[in-house]
């Protein structure tokens, strides 16, 4: 039964024209009926209810338990930083956040991170956007081991597309958690979307679009 905060996250992503459907490419090459593009956020409200999303779940999951959180560049910047406002906005919860540079600064402080600076032993929340085939997860690792011995034990997005991943039979999400030990968190499945679809009576054809991409690209629980 898809949950009130499921249906108006995905509403929000509609309306946003972030959430589209009809046929796409995605970046592994596969044709999909349905799109995500968190780049056409673009009004203040936006963000900022985007960050008060993000910030509902993290409070619901993870609570105060971690540290500080980070934003991969270029779309995780924005993420991190309006739900670290959120966070502190409406549950008094005053946690530091950073994300890098995609070029190391050669003046000035120098160095790839801008905002907090990791300590050895802290526990390090990352917000993202959408994991398709854990591509950013894999460049996102290294950058934070090299700055101090941190634990990632959780990460944020927005949709789980529960695609296959590099391994048969699993999902790039299942290889994030294997690879790191990272629990993946999403505000809402492909699932998810495909039950809104039916509940509001959306067209067949884009229904069997839908049903014919995740039997052939999706692991569902």
């Amino acid at each position: 039964m898809l949950s009130q905060a499921k249906r108006e996250f995905i509403e929000f992503m509609m309306s946003a024209d972030v959430l589209r459907f009809g046929s796409f490419v995605t970046k592994s090459g596969r044709q999909t009926p349905y799109f995500v593009n968190t780049g056409n956020y673009k009004t203040g409200a936006q963000i900022s209810r985007l960050g008060e999303f993000y910030a509902q779940l993290v409070k619901e999951t993870v609570g105060e338990d971690f540290d500080a959180m980070f934003g991969p560049a270029y779309k995780g910047i924005p993420l991190v930083t309006s739900a670290a406002g959120a966070l502190a906005r409406n549950y008094g919860m005053d946690k530091p956040y950073f994300f890098n540079r995609k070029e190391a600064k050669d003046h000035g402080e120098g160095g790839s991170l801008v905002g907090y600076k990791p300590k050895d032993g802290d526990r390090i929340i990352i917000i993202e956007d959408v994991i398709t085939a854990g591509t950013a997860v894999r460049e996102t690792m290294p950058v934070l081991e090299q700055c101090a011995k941190v634990s990632v034990p959780d990460m944020f997005i927005s949709v789980n597309r529960c695609e296959v991943g590099q391994t048969p039979g699993k999902t790039a999400i299942m290889e994030v958690n294997e690879e790191y030990g990272i629990r993946v968190h999403a505000l809402v499945t492909v699932a998810d979307i495909r039950e809104y679809l039916q509940e509001q009576g959306t067209d067949g054809e884009i229904l069997s679009a839908m049903d014919a991409y995740m039997a052939q690209y999706c692991v569902l629980d």
